[in-house]
Order: structure tokens, then sequence, then C-alpha cells
């Protein structure tokens, strides 16, 4: 068993020396492991996602990310206590504003050295090619260069930044590193001191080498300075430029090279030699921080506006859970760029308590609540901070939701039997180390019903152990056994209509299905206030 907290530090660790040795044998920044096997399944987006509002999470996160494909790392969940504690220090050293300066000013000279190679993809003519892919060598040595600098200057704690740190260090002392920064810089320079000259008579142009004439134009420039009489309106028109070269410009760099062989041959063959010259664990390195970037990006406008994140102790075997001042993080990305306020919450889980029966009055505050429990669980499970102030969470197998669902009449189900259908899918693989949230189910069938239904579903819940959520309007079910806790979303006393979408510890007061049936039929106090003015 592993448990580990804020501080990064093992508790219990049964990973010895191994985890030690992580920074002398680097290959990731997201995986203990080689990252190989994760990385490459191209997992597919859970069914939970849409539910649990996670897919709107994710969009927030690779919204101007696309081309790094973060996908597949938000949807591959860690199932070991090790992993996840290497991502968090690893975060905590991100969180240092140096280090975070050099990440990022890595991450954005590669990203101008991949605009170069599309461009050479783009381009028509080999020698302007070459020269965009000349640049685009000569950025990536810069590029990664700078980092091994940068990050060796910065106190870095967590094994995988020193093990990157290392890597870096024997890459950029290594031959091939070296012999591609020279040879790189040699071939610029060599460009840099090419003279020559153009005369263009007609429809003739010809090239030569340049022999020290004079420039003309500076010379018919100063001529005519002194007849100018005050600033001129100036008539020039605005060319859009273009990388591509035309017709013209291309011949005459033809007839350049010509004239520079000793600088264009060495040039064409390392366009060859180094045609691959990009280090892959660089550049698995260049795409895994982004995960890290991105999520730090969007916990920032959180953190701007007041609300608390935090590294969430996880244990994969204790089931005693809690945290305080948590919220929905999609919900919360909404409110603060509309500049509304969000509402925090707290929950705890004690001894034999393993599941949350919410109920209370529609638009309460109950749906945020068990999309924010699993929310919580599976962002921890990535190895991320979470939402709240303190965190203390399990490490599931896997999420299972039901959710109310609109009817397709395609399927030739009744809602009720879809529901139930769905539900039994959930339990027939569900394990006592899943976690489950039921969110308004079965709401579409009678009370009587739904009080059985309900009571049997929950009693397969408890039988299997697992943690979970189970927001209803039926109340008896929150009384079930000592292993289900009520939650209650709470009004404001002095108006009922009126909710604070606090939900707390409280017995349920039987009312739930009474407003659930007055919301249906149009006789809740806004209503009925409508229909009397």
């Amino acid at each position: 068993m592993t448990t580990f907290g804020p501080s990064g530090r093992g508790l219990g660790s049964s990973a010895g020396g191994a985890y030690a040795d992580l920074a002398i044998r680097f290959q990731s920044i997201l995986f203990i492991q080689t990252p190989g096997g994760s990385a490459a399944r191209e997992p597919e987006e859970p069914d939970f996602f849409a539910d649990l509002n996670l897919d709107q999470v994710l969009e927030s996160m690779t919204d101007g990310r696309e081309h790094y494909d973060l996908e597949p790392f938000f949807c591959t969940p860690l199932h070991d206590a090790e992993a996840i504690r290497y991502r968090h220090e690893v975060l905590q050293d991100l969180e240092k504003r140096e280090v975070l300066t050099a990440v990022s000013k890595f991450a954005e000279t590669m990203q101008r050295m991949r605009e170069h190679l599309v461009q050479v993809q783009r381009l028509h003519y080999d020698l302007q090619k070459r020269a965009w892919f000349l640049d685009a060598a000569g950025i990536y040595c810069e590029a990664v260069r700078a980092l091994a600098d940068e990050l060796a200057s910065c106190e870095v704690t967590s094994p995988g930044f020193r093990g990157l740190c290392l890597y870096l260090a024997e890459y950029v002392g290594g031959e091939d590193f070296t012999s591609l920064a020279a040879e790189t810089q040699a071939l610029k320079d060599a460009l840099a001191r090419i003279r020559y000259a153009v005369r263009i008579l007609g429809p003739r142009v010809t090239v030569s080498r340049y022999e020290g004439e004079p420039d003309y134009g500076a010379e018919v420039e100063e001529t005519f300075a002194k007849f100018q009489q005050g600033a001129a309106k100036s008539y020039l028109v605005h060319l859009p430029e273009s990388a591509e070269m035309d017709h013209v410009e291309e011949k005459i760099a033809g007839l350049v090279a010509k004239l520079h062989p000793d600088v264009f041959a060495p040039l064409a063959d390392y366009c060859t030699l180094h045609r691959d010259y990009l280090d892959q664990t660089i550049a698995r390195f260049d795409r895994e921080v982004q995960f890290y970037l991105a999520y730090l990006e969007l916990l920032g406008r959180l953190r701007a506006a007041g609300l608390p994140c935090c590294y969430p102790h996880v244990s994969a075997r204790s089931k005693q859970i809690a945290a305080e001042d948590t919220f929905d993080i999609a919900l919360a990305g909404s409110l603060v760029a509309g500049g509304s306020t969000v509402v925090t919450n707290d929950f705890y889980l004690r001894e034999q308590e393993r599941v949350f029966v919410v109920s209370g009055p529609n638009n309460g505050g109950k749906t945020t609540f068990a999309r924010m429990f699993g929310q919580l669980h599976y962002l921890a499970s990535l190895g991320l901070l979470v939402p709240g102030r303190s965190a203390r969470l399990f490490l599931p197998d896997h999420i299972y939701t039901h959710f109310e669902k609109e009817e397709d009449i395609q399927t030739l189900k009744g809602k009720f039997e879809d529901e139930l259908v769905r539900v039994h899918e959930v339990l027939a693989h569900a394990t006592g180390d899943s976690i489950i949230v039921m969110n308004e189910s079965f709401s579409s069938t009678s009370l009587s019903d739904a009080l059985f239904v309900g009571t049997e579903v929950m009693r397969e819940i408890l039988g299997l152990g697992c943690l979970g959520v189970y927001v209803t309007f039926v109340d008896e079910i929150a009384s079930l056994s000592e292993a289900t806790v009520s939650m209650v979303s709470q009004i404001v006393p002095e108006n009922p209509a009126e909710r604070t979408f606090k939900v707390r510890r409280q017995q349920a007061d039987g009312l739930a299905y009474a407003a659930a049936l007055a919301q249906k039929y149009g006789l809740t106090y806004d209503r009925l206030m409508e229909r009397i003015d």
C-alpha cells in the first residue's frame, strides 16, 4: 500500500530504490515506465466524460494546443500511487517561477522550429527548403541548449526534472549534438558571408560575384535628397510578403549556388545527414510537458478568482475520503469567465460510510455535487491538482456514471426500461474498487417504483463496497444503511425559493419528492407568485 500527500513524499512506499533511480534513466516527464505502451494505445474518451463535464475540461485544456495531441494523456488514468506521486513532484517543480519560465520558453522556441519544418513541406524549391531546414535545426539547437542551461541553474527536486537535467547535460555534451550545432552554425555563417551582384537589363538577369562594386541605390538617394521639400505623400503599395520564392528568385538563388558550390554542396549533404536531427526523448518531453502546462494555465484562471487548488492525498486502498472547499471545475471555469461567484462544498466519508445520497429541491446543486465528486477522483487519478483547499481521495479502477438521458425512440425502449438496462451494465462491470455516480435515476417512474428499484440498486452498490454518489428524490434511500450518508442541498430559510447551492450532511426532510412534483406541475413558489401577480 502506498499513500502520499501534498509534500509528494511517500508514506510506507514499497518502490524503494527503483523510484530514486528514475533520474538516471529518464524517458518521460509523465510516466515512470517507458511511455510507449501507455501513450501509444490512443485511448478513446471514456463514456462518463460527458456526464461529468470532463469533456469541457479537456476542451479548455487543449484549446490552442491541438497539434500536441494531449487527449490520449487526459484519457489515460493512472492506477498506481507511485505514478501519481511522480507527476505531483513534477508539477511542484513546474510551479516554481524559474522552472516554468524555462520550460515555457523552450516550448515557444520548439513551436517556432515546428513552424519552420511545416514550411519546409510547403515550399517547392529545393534551395529554399534547405535554408528553412537549416534554420529549423538552428532553432532546435538554441532551444535545447537554453533549456539545459536554465534548468541547470534551477532548484529542481522531482525525479522527472532531475532526470531530464541529467539527460540534457549528457545529450548537449554528446558528439551527435555538438556536431549538429557546430555544422549548423558553420553553414549559417558561411551563407551569411555570401555577397553577390545582380544586374538587370531588360529581360536579362546576370548574377556574378560581388567585387566591391558601389551601391548605386545609395548614391541615387543622396543625389535626390537635396530636392526634397518637406514630407511627401507616399504612394508606395504594401505587398504581402510570402515565404515562397517566385521563379525569378529561384533562378537567381540557383545561380548564386553555382557561384558558391563550397557552401551549397555541404548544405545539401547536411540536410540529408541530419534529416532526423530531432531527439525522440526531447520531442516526447516537448509534447508531454504541455499536459502540465495546459492544466496549470486552466488552474491559473481559477486561482486568479480566489479559488483554491491542492495536491490530494491519494490511496489505492483507504476509502476514508474527504475534501474541503471543493467545486465543479468545469462549472467554475464558466462562472469565472462570466464574473460570477463559485460556491464551494465539503464532504467526507468515515469508517463504513461509502455512498452519498443527495436529495433536496431542484436546481439546488445536487447534480453539480455529483459531477464534482466524479471529477475530483478522475483528476486525482491523472496525477493533477484538484479543486479544493484539501482533499483525501480514493484511486478507483474505473468510474461509472448513470445520468438521466433523453428517450431515444429508435431503441424501441421506454425511458424507464432504458435506465434499467444502463444501470444493469454499470453493476455488471463495477467492482469494489470502482466509483459509481448516479444522478436523478428512475425519476421517470412512480414514487413506489423508484423506491423499489432504487433500493435494490443501492443494495447492489453497497454489496460491492464501492464509493459513490446517488442523487435522488426518494429520501428513504438515504437511510437504507449505515454505509449511506444523507446530503441535502440547502435553501435560504427566509426564502425557500432561493438556493444556496451548498450541499451538507443532513437527514432528508421528506420534501424532495414533493418539490419534484411541484416543479413538474408548475406549483413551485416562483410559479405560484407569478400567477398571483
